[in-house]
């Protein structure tokens, strides 16, 4: 892997920059507070680089991505585009001796994952997912929680998001660009709840609901799922359940509701919540939750590289939401459980 002497010499850049105040500027100014220089810039639409010129004076801008990675010097390549696209372009810049960085979700199957890490391992590159709710305030108040004992040993995960309405005509409401419904806050709630369960995946089952939305938008039977679940089984003998909904007129509280042996923790929001039985019914312990820390994703990406500290999100970490995901989708066409393929 390249070793850099200070994080400035980490010449980064974007792929996909988006509309003003978007995700190209933002991750770019946040690698830039890291320490590492922004270089490049790649996006199909020449006016969006136009705004990226005037954002960062210097900037060298490309339309094609294969220009770009023959024309800069750029080190490591941040991939903002629709979930479908991102193997294949992390794929051709890490054949170019770029580190990679995809935003979440990593990829949409599991086989486009091993690829990605098999070809960085190769080449000795970094492969990640831009995971930076890692460090939300909320799930670091629940690890925190969990690793005191307060609610015992943890049982099981519940996790949820979701509501009743007609999703939006834009690409995430198409499951051949986005993957599904889960593929987008649901790989959220599965890295916060895959921080709580530290065990390998033995099993998932899906379950999905079609065809209440799709006549009503421009996807028709290519929208998402109106409804998926999937449920995994670890080897420690816990469980995890995740449920990502457009239908439900009683969504449920929080994100993730953690049973322990001697309580219940709820999370989401500004405010975390431990249920604990007493002699006479229930105590009920409320508090805020502290702020997130996600300048923390890309300064981990820069000591790595200089200083080569841990990967905190490794390729085979941004994998395993992605594998979970992946096997409940295949498991809800076939009506069984799938053996997963490694933790």
């Amino acid at each position: 892997m390249a070793k850099f002497k200070k994080a400035s010499d980490i010449k980064v850049g974007v792929i996909g920059y988006g509309p003003a105040f978007g995700m190209g500027p933002a991750h770019l100014n946040q690698m830039r507070d890291a320490g590492m220089t922004p270089a490049v810039v790649s996006d199909l639409d020449p006016a969006r680089l136009e705004v990226a010129k005037k954002d960062f004076p210097g900037i060298q801008t490309f339309t094609s991505v294969s220009e770009m990675l023959k024309k800069s010097d750029v080190n490591l390549v941040v991939i903002i585009t629709p979930h479908n696209t991102h193997a294949k372009l992390a794929l051709q810049c890490l054949k170019a001796g770029r580190h990679v960085v995809c935003e979440k979700p990593f990829a949409i199957t599991t086989a486009e994952c091993d690829a990605m890490i098999a070809e960085a391992k190769k080449r000795k590159l970094v492969v990640s997912a831009y995971h930076n709710r890692h460090w939300d305030g909320w799930i670091m108040q629940a690890v925190k929680v969990i690793k005191q004992g307060k609610i015992g040993d943890v049982v099981r995960v519940e996790a949820h998001m979701g509501r009743y309405g007609c999703p939006g005509n834009w690409w995430r409401t198409s499951k051949t660009i986005s993957g599904g419904i889960m593929y987008d806050w649901g790989a959220h709630l599965l890295e916060y709840s895959l921080q709580v369960i530290n065990s390998e995946i033995r099993e998932v089952t899906g379950f999905a609901k079609n065809g209440v939305w799709a006549a009503k938008t421009a996807w028709k039977k290519d929208t998402n799922e109106d409804e998926a679940q999937a449920v995994v089984r670890f080897a420690s003998g816990q469980w995890l359940s995740l449920c990502m909904t457009a239908i439900d007129c009683n969504p449920k509280r929080g994100m993730l509701e953690i049973t322990g042996t001697k309580g219940t923790y709820i999370m989401g929001g500004e405010e975390w919540e431990i249920i604990t039985p007493t002699e006479n019914g229930q105590q009920i312990e409320k508090g805020k939750n502290p702020p997130a820390e996600y300048w923390r994703f890309y300064k981990n990406i820069a000591d790595h590289l200089v200083k080569g500290e841990p990967l905190v999100i490794t390729g085979e970490w941004a994998r395993r939401p992605i594998h979970i995901i992946d096997l409940a989708c295949q498991s809800a066409k076939k009506g069984l459980s799938l053996k997963a393929k490694y933790g």
